[in-house]
């Protein structure tokens, strides 16, 4: 299933690539939130506002080893909109290498 075809609720499984992931300030709540752009989509082709995106956040969780920016992750879970997003929450997850050659 593409990032773009996700359902507004509902079990729901993806690939895509982290975009971007956001730490909290160390006097909120712990939580860990990555942005995960479609897999399908190219770089050069849509322009990033019209990518589809997904949040993915990791409550109680500082930082998610792996979890990073340019990381390609597959992952699971119920998606619910939150202010608009398709938001997974504490998903699971599996972050997919790429040979060596692949840049």
């Amino acid at each position: 299933m593409s990032i773009g075809s996700l359902p507004e609720r509902g079990r729901a499984y993806c690939r895509g690539y982290v975009s971007a992931v956001t730490v909290v300030p160390a006097n909120d709540p712990p939580r860990f939130t990555a942005v995960v752009e479609d897999a399908m989509a190219e770089y050069r082709e849509i322009p990033p506002a019209g990518r589809a995106k997904v949040r993915l956040v990791w409550v109680g969780q500082r930082r998610v080893p792996g979890i990073e920016a340019g990381t390609w992750l597959a992952f699971e879970g119920m998606v619910s909109a939150v202010d608009g997003r398709p938001t997974i929450f504490n998903p699971r997850y599996e972050i997919i290498g790429r040979p060596e050659a692949e840049s």
